[in-house]
This record gives C-alpha cells, structure tokens and sequence, in this order.
C-alpha cells in the first residue's frame, strides 16, 4: 500500500517540516486541505506552489492532490439552484484542479458537506441535477490537468446530500467521464449498510483514493474498527491507489497519530491473511 496523511493534521507546523517528518516515518503522500496554505487557493502563488512541490520532494514525499476543497470558504455551493453560484462554485474547483496539478498531484477529493446541502424547497434529485451541472462544466479543466475528481460519501450527520457510494456512483455514471472518480473514507461509510469490505468489493472500479480513519474521528488503530478485512479488501480488488489517513481529532499530538497509524496500517497488511 502506498501511505499518505493529510498535512491539517500539523497545524502550525511549517511545510518542510511536515514533509520531512512523515518521510521518516514513512509516508510517502502528503494530501493537503487549501485552507492550510491560505484563505483561497488563488491565493496561493505561482512561486509559493513550486516551493511547495520542490520542499516535499526533497523530503521524498509527492503531494499527492487537495480536498477540503471549499472549507471555510464563503459563496460556493455544489448544489445550489443559482447558476451563478453553480458557476463560481465551477470555476474555483477549476482552480484547484490547476493548483494540485502544479503541486504535482493528481486528485481532488470532493467532501466539503457544508457546499453540496440539499437547497430549501428543493428535492434531492433537484440537488443532483443541480451538482451535476456544476460538475459538467469542470470535465474539460480536468481533462486539460489530469486531475480526477473524487466524490466523497458523507454520513447524515455531516450533510443530506451524496451520502452513500451509490450516491456517488449514480453522478459518476450521469457525467461518464474517466476523471470522475469514487473517494471513500473509512469513518464515512459507517452510513452504509453493507460492510465496508462489501462496499470496497462493490465499487472497486470506480475507486480512486481511500481515506483511513476511525468512527470516533481519530486515526486508524486508535479505534475499534479492525482494519485487516479493509486493507484485506483493497489488497482482493488490487486497489493501486493512496490509503490517507485523515483524522478530525488531533489528540494527543501529530507526532502520535502520524507514527502510530501508519504503524497499525503496516501491521495489519502484513498480517498472513493479506498476503
């Protein structure tokens, strides 16, 4: 498996640092919320974002894409009935698709549940309709950088909209492009209601990216999920892609949670029943 982490999880700390650090313990992607770097992407210049990229891969690391793509962010709404909020809302994930390719990644995760709300009055296949149309219009800035678009499930207590992979997969099918692609994240599919082993073997050839985590928000391992049968899983269906870990409790320090699961990761994919 090739191990990454998400860089929000070093607040304060200063990139090279960061790279350096999860180098050692042996990551090798580090996947970065834009918030982190600025208040907007656009933000972020030319300069800044080849020191960026430079910094990670002395360290070793490649940046390997985005997400939290409009965390605290005001004006963009995925779902909204307005095309010209759909529109801005276009543009700025183009935007960002432009800045991971110039990082040296290749991915965009799609979560940011506050953006992509069910709008008041309006169905859920309004919603989809409306978020598709948002997307259809980011097709050929994808085409042009190589990014793939990743959706990302949500569970009801973060959103109302795109909870399950079916979800997901429903939007991946309508725009039937190969830079759309499925993100799931180990915490989120607690809303499914098959396993995640089941649901990782169902969607296996939309699945770009994979998020490790824990119901309780912490890092895999500092949990009760067992992630043997998940890495099992992913192994079965010769996933090729990054396992991030992405954590929302940052307790006790990033120190633990970056050497602890990335320690927990190995030593269930080395357990006999992986091989």
């Amino acid at each position: 498996m090739r191990y990454a982490i998400c860089n929000e999880t070093f607040e304060g700390w200063e990139h090279a640092r960061t790279c350096a650090f999860v180098a050692e313990l042996g990551y090798s992607g580090l996947e970065i919320a834009p918030f982190t770097l600025a208040p907007l992407i656009t933000d972020v210049s030319a300069t800044r974002r080849r020191e960026l990229r430079t910094q990670a891969e002395v360290a070793g690391v490649q940046i390997l894409g985005l997400h939290w793509l409009l965390a605290k962010t005001t004006g963009f709404q995925l779902t909204s009935p307005d095309e010209a909020v759909r529109k801005h809302t276009t543009n700025y994930l183009s935007e960002l698709a432009r800045a991971a390719a110039d990082f040296g990644g290749d991915i965009l995760v799609l979560g940011s549940p506050a953006q992509r709300k069910i709008p008041n009055g309006f169905s859920y296949q309004q919603a989809e309709d409306f978020a598709v149309q948002c997307l259809a219009d980011l097709l050929p800035v994808l085409e042009q950088t190589g990014v793939k678009l990743c959706l990302e499930p949500l569970t009801r207590k973060e959103t109302d909209f795109l909870i399950t992979a079916a979800d997901a997969v429903r939007i991946i099918d309508r725009l039937a492009h190969p830079n759309v692609k499925l993100h799931l994240d180990v915490k989120a599919m607690a809303a499914e209601t098959e396993p995640r082993p089941t649901v990782i073997a169902a969607n296996a050839s939309h699945t770009y990216h994979f998020h490790a985590n824990d119901e309780n928000l912490r890092g895999p391992g500092f949990g009760t999920i067992d992630f043997k049968p998940i890495l099992k899983a992913l192994h079965d269906t010769n996933y090729h892609g990054w396992v991030s870990v992405e954590v929302f409790d940052y307790s006790p320090d990033p120190e633990t949670i970056a050497s602890e699961s990335i320690r927990y990761l190995r030593e269930c994919e080395a357990e006999p029943q992986q091989r």
